[in-house]
């Protein structure tokens, strides 16, 4: 069966637009029996460069691509920013709303939020199966990917992870799908850990903040095995091994999964990509 995506982004980064590429590169020879069929952006034109040159991207793939701005949405409809922990303003509803009327003439099986800046709200939740990406093995840490490494760090953890869960209204809570972990320690990392213990966590963050070595390594270590997930994921969704039923993730036998571990596969697909 050939799966029909709905791709949804905020494309606050680059890694968004490596993200899509990966998936239209499997899809293209052939690794991933899928179809992007529509990508959604919350953010308008002008807005950003980095959302700009994505929606290039986009439009130079031949996909259609819808976009309507949350900001601008919200400053007409005089909210107030959503807040961590908060119920979701009126106005995050609305906004929804919009987005499923946007959306209502393009069919997909399954969205994937891959840099989705935003929480769905239950209405949302309920009409789409949608999986979201999370930078964070399942029970790691919440947040951004920026949060997820400073509390990484914080713990002196020794590995790391990336996860795909169906998305809720609860922020990174959904039912686990697939997941990999990964270590963050051993070989030339253990020098950039030195580093932070003989300053202190708090004094090495203050003085060097993302531009503290260790950082950019966690995070490059984690957007290498994103894109093999994402594919990985969506492939097992092609060949019905893996559905939706009920907002559960399950097996083809119907059977509730717990989140399957693709660490070795992903390590693999990691190592042979050089």
């Amino acid at each position: 069966m050939t799966l029909r995506i709905g791709w949804f982004a905020t494309a606050r980064g680059q890694t968004s637009g490596k993200l899509l590429a990966g998936a239209l590169a499997a899809i293209g020879d052939g690794r991933l029996d899928a179809e992007v069929v529509v990508v959604f952006c919350n953010r308008g034109p002008g807005e950003d460069a980095n959302t700009d040159a994505f929606h290039e991207q986009v439009r130079a793939a031949g996909i259609p691509l819808v976009t309507l701005s949350s900001r601008e949405f919200r400053r007409a409809s005089g909210g107030e920013v959503a807040r961590k922990g908060e119920p979701l303003p009126e106005w995050r509803r609305d906004y929804d709303r919009e987005v499923m009327r946007l959306l209502s003439s393009h069919e997909f099986d399954i969205g994937v939020l891959a840099g989705y800046m935003l929480i769905f709200c239950e209405e949302a939740a309920a009409k789409w199966d949608l999986l979201n990406l999370h930078p964070a093995a399942p029970g790691g840490p919440a947040g951004m990917w920026q949060d997820v490494i400073w509390e990484l760090i914080a713990q002196g953890a020794d590995r790391a992870g990336v996860m795909i869960h169906l998305a809720t209204p609860e922020l990174d809570e959904g039912p686990v799908v697939t997941y990999c972990t990964y270590p963050i320690r051993g070989d030339e990392i253990d020098e950039l850990w030195r580093d932070v213990d003989s300053r202190g966590v708090e004094a090495a963050r203050a003085e060097k903040g993302e531009e503290l070595p260790l950082f950019p390594e966690i995070r490059r270590r984690g957007v290498l095995r994103e894109v093999p997930l994402v594919i990985e994921t969506l492939q097992a969704f092609a060949d019905e091994r893996v559905r939706v039923r009920d907002k559960q993730a399950v097996n083809a036998a119907g059977g509730v999964i717990e989140g399957y571990d693709l660490s070795e596969e992903i390590e693999r697909i990691v190592a042979e990509s050089g």
